[in-house]
């Protein structure tokens, strides 16, 4: 027997604009919405993919996250899908990264690190 990951819990600042932001790069949709404030988002109609948690906390962030997400373009190259993140409010982001990578390391509206992978994925 074996777990899978079902759901992934942000902290945000704005759960509201976090949830809105994430809602649109992944074709995701709100599920629930709990008293203190958490949005939950994901694929509508459900499956297997896990959702995210958009969870309220007012605590500053000091450092690199230690954990990111990886998002790949389902209908589109990554060019397009860039130009699409940046539209959305996504903005390029600096951990390091020499300029010979194969992804793009952006930063959520709250300064969350992603990579746009270059690997197409089918929808689903």
């Amino acid at each position: 027997m074996a777990c899978r990951i079902s759901e992934l819990v942000i902290e945000a600042a704005d759960p509201e604009r976090l949830a809105d932001f994430w809602s649109r790069v992944l074709g995701y949709v709100e599920l629930d919405r709990e008293d203190d404030g958490s949005i939950e988002i994901g694929p509508p109609g459900g499956g297997p993919l896990p959702t995210l948690v958009l969870s309220p906390n007012s605590t500053p962030r000091t450092a690199q996250l230690r954990l990111h997400i990886d998002v790949s373009a389902t209908d589109r190259d990554q060019d397009a899908e860039l130009e699409r993140l940046l539209a959305l409010g996504a903005r390029p982001a600096d951990v390091g990264q020499t300029g010979a990578e194969s992804w793009h390391v952006l930063a959520d509206p709250e300064g969350n690190e992603f990579c746009l992978l270059r690997t197409r994925l089918q929808p689903g």
